[in-house]
């Protein structure tokens, strides 16, 4: 019992410090989407709403190059990745009821990456609803604030807040990179980069993440469908062996 109360606590600062860094980066949010011509309701909405870093700034960037429509399927070829996370996350939080649509809501880079980082439990869901619920707060409360603030804040990067969301995540995967078991990691890791990279230049925006992701998920169904295949090889009645 007292480990997996330290491991829910473990489960809830790490939580917490991914919340604040990736909330942080909102403010640099708000005031791009103001300086790409959207009001403060619009901005809000975004946050609110779509709730996914990579396909707002990717639909206002796109808005702000004066394409609409572009800039609606962009966000929305990011924020198919968020629906991958959800075989992965659906069995750890055994969510019912109104906490599915909740945890829908929630499902994001950060709120999976913390809750499957931790055993199957009390901590990956406390991981899970602690990091997405604190990462909601705090990326909606600095929109406001980057908002409000607008050119009064000058370039967010020049405080590196375009460094923090993505050092917190990187912190969290770091682990998983390291020893023998990381091989596989790391060796899917560098052909996405591969990937992403050749492909950038070519194709529009969103389609190299999808691409690079798809990569990920290849790999991890070859290599759970070979342990499958070695049980079945072993499971071939040899000719006479029963008699």
């Amino acid at each position: 019992m007292a480990r997996r109360d330290d491991e829910t606590r473990a489960a809830v600062r790490q939580a917490v410090s991914v919340s604040v860094a990736t909330g942080l980066y909102g403010v640099s949010f708000g005031a791009l989407s103001v300086a790409a011509g959207l009001d403060l309701a619009q901005t809000m909405a975004l946050s609110l709403l779509m709730f996914s870093g990579g396909s707002q700034f990717a639909f206002i960037g796109v808005v702000g190059a004066g394409g609409p429509g572009a800039a609606i399927a962009t966000a929305g070829l990011l924020g198919v990745r968020n629906g991958l996370y959800g075989p992965q996350v659906a069995p750890l939080l055994g969510a019912h009821g109104w906490r599915r649509p909740l945890a829908a809501q929630l499902t994001i880079d950060e709120s999976t990456a913390v809750g499957t980082a931790h055993p199957p439990g009390p901590a990956a869901r406390a991981g899970f609803w602690w990091t997405g619920a604190g990462v909601f707060v705090l990326w909606n409360l600095f929109t406001l604030v980057g908002a409000l603030l607008g050119d009064a804040l000058g370039d967010p990067r020049r405080y590196g807040l375009d460094a923090a969301a993505a050092a917190a995540f990187l912190a969290l995967v770091w682990p998983r990179l390291g020893g023998a078991s990381g091989r596989l990691a790391r060796v899917v890791a560098g052909a996405a980069v591969v990937v992403a990279l050749a492909l950038t230049p070519v194709v529009p925006p969103g389609v190299p993440v999808l691409t690079a992701a798809a990569v990920a998920i290849v790999a991890g169904l070859l290599v759970r469908a070979e342990p499958d295949a070695v049980r079945a090889s072993d499971e071939v009645p040899v000719p006479g062996g029963d008699r």
